[in-house]
């Protein structure tokens, strides 16, 4: 190893995470605590400010002492003392209020002086646009002038990516996107796509509601937004973005009875014959570099990624049908995981640092 890159390895990078008291800002904060690069310079919660972190997560409990959650007033004041260095931030605020944070954060940090490099884990910088963003939500986006400035797909299809930051794919967006692109780009099918998703309960946030409420969601399945998810388009414009062509996605999400994962169904019409050997090589091939994809054998199950950053995909063909499968863990690979692994790129890391742990096996 020469000197440049022994440097470039054992550097430690200040990283701020906002919006800290969520379950994904809780996964961000655990990958943070074991990343080889990234060391917690902030965390930032106007409703938990003051309180310490292990106090809003016991399993942090040794990872950051007695560190506490600061406002975002007083993140100012922490921005100066990092001035000159480059810093990494992670938002986990949530849709629609992470924009106008990101924003003034980073006009704080560029009066500082600090370089900044930002994942965002919410919804608000997935589209190219503010007219495909109100489409969605309702209502303007809430930092337009940055919209430029963002990418947003999985490091395994713009790893490339030249903007200076990224908004991360939502969780359901990332297990769609993952088997969606390689056959959409082969050009095999006949451009709609049936999707057949289920979520566990962590999807739906840490703030206590009827559909995670565990009494109703325990040994409980049942289907909710059919045809209507507003993650769907986030689907269908990065999708449409990286293979040029257009893509009809027919969306029905399921909440699940577990906690942490996300299995889906991806089903088409081919529009050629083509074998299940000759999909499977398909999908070889497009991932055969990706360090946390795998084509697996059989049919790909949740228990065997959950807790870990790593996605599986399987995939069938019956006659003129193809069905793609694929199993992640939505806290990690659809969300921290991915963010980090973005940040990683950014930052000019190894993609996999922090990021190598497998999971438990039993979660």
């Amino acid at each position: 190893m020469n000197d440049s890159t022994h440097s470039s390895a054992n550097r430690k990078i200040p990283t701020i995470v906002l919006g800290g008291t969520g379950y994904v800002a809780g996964e961000l904060l655990r990958l943070i605590a074991g990343h080889p690069n990234l060391s917690l310079a902030a965390a930032v919660s106007e409703s938990q400010a003051g309180e310490g972190i292990r106090d809003v997560f016991p399993h942090l409990q040794h990872a950051f002492a007695r560190q506490c959650y600061i406002s975002r007033d007083a993140l100012d004041d922490e921005l100066h003392k990092l001035a000159g260095r480059q810093v990494a931030l992670f938002s986990a605020a949530p849709h629609g209020a992470s924009a106008a944070l990101i924003a003034g954060v980073l006009k704080a940090a560029a009066a500082a002086g600090c370089k900044m490099t930002v994942v965002d884990a919410s919804a608000d910088f997935r589209f190219a646009d503010n007219a495909s963003y109100q489409a969605v939500y309702g209502h303007p986006h809430g930092a337009q002038e940055l919209l430029d400035a963002f990418d947003s797909a999985l490091p395994e299809h713009l790893a490339d990516s030249t903007k200076p930051h990224i908004g991360h794919p939502g969780c359901f967006a990332t297990s769609m996107l993952l088997g969606a692109v390689p056959l959409i780009q082969s050009g095999l099918t006949d451009g709609v796509l049936h999707a057949f998703g289920i979520t566990g309960s962590t999807g739906s946030g840490r703030s206590p509601i009827a559909t995670t409420h565990h009494p109703l969601r325990h040994s409980n399945l049942y289907a909710y937004k059919p045809l209507s998810h507003r993650h769907a388009p986030e689907v269908t414009g990065i999708c449409e973005a990286l293979t040029g062509n257009e893509l009809d996605l027919r969306f029905i999400p399921h909440s699940g009875p577990f906690a942490r994962g996300i299995h889906m169904t991806l089903q088409a019409e081919l529009v050629r014959d083509v074998s299940t050997a000759d999909i499977r090589k398909l999908l070889q091939d497009f991932y055969a570099d990706a360090a946390f994809v795998d084509v697996v054998d059989g049919m790909p199950r949740i228990k065997d990624v959950a807790g870990s950053n790593y996605a599986h995909i399987g995939a069938v063909v019956e006659g003129s049908a193809v069905a793609v499968f694929v199993a992640i863990d939505n806290l990690l690979k659809g969300a921290a995981g991915g963010c980090v692994q973005w940040m990683n790129i950014k930052l000019g890391l190894d993609e996999t640092a922090g990021l190598l742990a497998p999971g438990p096996g039993w979660i």
